[in-house]
């Protein structure tokens, strides 16, 4: 057995929540001495596959989002041939990664990704490895890619998660809702969200995930019709385009109140300041902006989704009443203005969201790392408290 502490997180870049998530919890597993190394899966093993996965990710929900939703749905039953197919698929990577597990003699492997998940599994179930495998679900609905009887533990966003997977056949036993890792600034809660000029009744942050969806646009639009004056924040992330377009609207003569601020940024690292200063997000319900929206306490609208995962997410949000789902966009600028005139309306959401956050836990999360790692190192077999 090496005595090395060296811990493999394995990610994958389709979308920002991945990168995101696998990123804090290299951190915390290096603030308690550990030799945490990201692995960008797809990227490090095969440029091919990777070019599929991640370009083929991005093109496919927005240019074909029902083709797109019909693999997410597949692809969650899949039936023993679909499964073969895509074991088939992703045989591709499984060379490398083990390589770099048998190189490294890694004491727990991490993925933040379904696909490298399963990889792990079928590769443990072989005998390629003993060494532990932590999952993280990055999403509020449990996908069957993740389904692997050779996963040793997975962290969950919340306890609707984990009843899900206990549903769908799960052990709760190795289920922990210790929560979606979030950056810990969103764990800390900032100053008063009272704007600081009278004429400004509310503040608006609207995103649109790190790619930056196209779909800002029309809800841009809508927002800066409210009756209520707002300031009215917009994060375009990496899209630089949108940004330019949305500088180019002539806002100043379609705002309905003369007192509505706007500001435009692309890509910015101070989300949680942003989130801090608002009183409502309108956002797709990406994993990791609802879990930092839930942390925040601050409601969320949610204008638009990508098909699979997102859908899920908000219908998550809608039971559990931290969100509301607009099915018309042109019914936006109403709903802000009736959350800003009702306060209880918005009062009672964020009551949810933080009743919900209570559960969130980076430092069990870290202990369940480190009781897997004892478990390996040690021969123990004492099980994680839950």
């Amino acid at each position: 057995m090496s005595d090395q502490r060296i811990v493999l997180i394995f990610s994958a870049s389709t979308g920002g929540g991945h990168n995101l998530a696998a990123r804090t919890i290299q951190k915390g597993l290096e603030g308690r001495g550990y030799d945490a190394r990201i692995i960008d899966t797809f990227e490090q093993s095969s440029r091919t596959l990777n070019k599929m996965i991640t370009g083929g990710y991005r093109r496919m929900v927005e240019n074909t989002p029902k083709f797109y939703d019909l693999l997410y749905r597949q692809f969650d039953k899949m039936t023993p041939f679909q499964r073969a197919i895509f074991h088939i698929g992703t045989s591709i990577i499984s060379p490398e990664i083990l390589s770099m597990i048998l190189n490294d003699s890694p004491v727990l492997l991490i993925s933040t990704h379904p696909f490298v998940t399963n990889v792990l599994g079928r590769l443990k179930g072989m005998g390629a490895f003993h060494t532990p495998v932590l999952s993280f679900i990055t999403d509020y609905k449990f996908h069957g890619v993740y389904r692997s009887q050779n996963v040793d533990a997975y962290v969950v966003g919340s306890d609707y998660t984990k009843q899900d997977m206990i549903e769908r056949g799960i052990a709760p036993d190795i289920i922990y809702p210790y929560g979606i890792p979030v950056r810990a600034a969103f764990n800390e809660k900032g100053s008063s969200k009272t704007p600081k000029d009278k004429n400004i009744k509310g503040t608006v942050l609207l995103m649109g995930g790190s790619l930056g969806t196209g779909r800002i646009e029309p809800a841009f639009r809508n927002l800066i019709l409210t009756q209520a004056a707002i300031h009215l924040m917009v994060v375009c992330g990496h899209n630089e385009e949108m940004r330019a377009k949305l500088a180019q609207i002539p806002y100043d003569t379609l705002k309905v109140n003369a007192h509505t601020r706007v500001d435009i940024f692309g890509y910015v690292e101070n989300i949680s300041e942003l989130m801090d200063s608002s009183d409502i997000i309108v956002s797709k319900p990406g994993g990791l902006t609802t879990t930092e929206a839930m942390l925040k306490g601050t409601p969320m609208i949610i204008p638009y989704t990508y098909p699979g995962q997102e859908e899920e997410n908000a219908k998550f949000l809608e039971k559990t009443g931290m969100g509301i789902l607009v099915k018309d966009i042109d019914e936006l600028p109403k709903l802000v203005d009736l959350l800003m005139d009702h306060k209880n309306i918005a009062d009672e959401i964020s009551d949810n969201m933080n009743e919900a956050a209570k559960n969130y836990s980076p430092e069990k999360t870290l202990d369940l790392c480190e009781k897997l790692i004892d478990r390996y190192v040690h021969g123990t077999s004492e099980n994680s408290d839950k």
